[in-house]
């Protein structure tokens, strides 16, 4: 059993894409850009699709097992549900994945998967492509001189393919969820949420310690959203994921002024603008993969990031199907229907079958 990554040592680093769907199609296309990188090929159940992607980055469509022979590493971007065989067949073969969020369908397979990582000695990194938004960067920068309160995220607007119609708390809030525990590094203590029954809509509340967030993700709000705000003793810190921008106020101050023998309000504040370098974040994404890959280091977005992820979402999502029920309430209502008596724990093994 290996527990350390063996370094790739030769370039170009030979790389290809899984799976050429409106994701795996960019993924290609950056491959085709990077210096010191060969798109060896590409591959997807649709052959059609692979010649046509194939094609324009000047690659070739081959099946999968051919496909793994000639790669050091991969970019998975299949369905969910088919993540965990494909990544294990990669393994199987020796290369190293990117595997598109969420990591698995289940947490069991997630769990696998990074099991096989390690055994294999391989490096397994999860897409989530938000933690490489410059405007993300900058902020996580500045978050350790805070003293956090709240968090606020807000994922919204219509599918701009008509394929993207899952679930958005597994599609959408799971960029937050990762984010903000990324952010805190903490896991949630509680939870409580509601939703729409179609999954095209859904809010959360997620308490980490003694900081609060509140995620909204929705595909039926008409305005293409992606937003984070922090709220700090010191400023309110706001970050616009589309426009690359980081905005912080601090020192309002309020005063009142007489001008003419007129009294007048006046309220002014701050507002800072830190440098954000913008950039393509899948860009930063593949090039983050390949240094890991090449030099045998820990990702930035790990396995156990991944589950972290799911396992979040996961919970969120029960509790918008259990008609927006928290996580404690679900809890008093199984022990209900078990006929089970209340019980009188104390408040911390309370807390520890909430994060359990």
């Amino acid at each position: 059993m290996s527990t350390e990554r063996t370094p790739l040592t030769s370039l170009p680093v030979r790389v290809g894409v899984i799976g050429v769907g409106a994701m795996g199609k960019n993924h290609a296309r950056i491959y085709s850009e990077l210096r010191d990188v060969d798109l060896v090929g590409v591959t997807d159940r649709d052959t059609d699709a692979a010649t046509r992607v194939a094609g324009e980055y000047g690659t070739e469509s081959l099946a999968l097992e051919r496909l793994l022979e000639r790669c050091d590493a991969v970019s998975v971007a299949v369905p969910t549900h088919v993540h965990a065989d494909v990544v294990s067949r990669c393994f199987e073969a020796g290369v190293h994945v990117l595997v598109e969020k969420p990591i698995a369908e289940t947490i069991e397979e997630g769990r696998e998967m990074a099991a096989h990582a390690r055994d294999a000695g391989l490096l397994l990194q999860v897409g989530h492509i938000e933690r490489f938004n410059p405007a993300v960067r900058t902020v996580s920068e500045l978050i350790d001189d805070l003293d956090v309160i709240s968090l606020e995220a807000e994922r919204l607007g219509p599918p701009t393919d008509r394929s993207a119609l899952g679930n958005v708390v597994f599609d959408l809030m799971v960029h937050d969820v990762d984010i903000v525990g990324a952010i805190l590094g903490a896991e949630p203590d509680s939870i409580s949420a509601m939703g729409t029954g179609d999954g095209k809509y859904a809010t959360a509340t997620v308490e980490y310690d003694d900081v609060v967030a509140r995620l909204t993700a929705s595909r039926v709000t008409q305005k293409k959203v992606r937003k984070l705000t922090v709220t700090a003793r010191e400023c309110l810190v706001e970050v616009d994921y589309l426009e690359q921008s980081v905005l912080i106020h601090r020192d309002s101050y309020p005063e009142y002024l007489i001008d003419d023998g007129q009294r007048r309000y006046r309220h002014e504040s701050v507002v800072e603008r830190p440098r954000v370098d913008n950039g393509e974040p899948l860009r930063h994404e593949l090039e983050s993969f390949l240094e890991a890959a090449r030099t045998g280091s820990e990702p930035v977005v790990t396995a156990q990031d991944g589950i972290d992820a799911l396992e979040t979402v996961q919970r969120i999502d029960g509790i918008v199907s259990d008609d927006g029920h928290s996580d404690e309430e679900g809890q008093a209502q199984q022990r209900e229907q078990d006929g089970a008596q209340p019980d009188h724990e104390s408040d911390q093994e309370r807390e520890q079958e909430v994060q359990a």
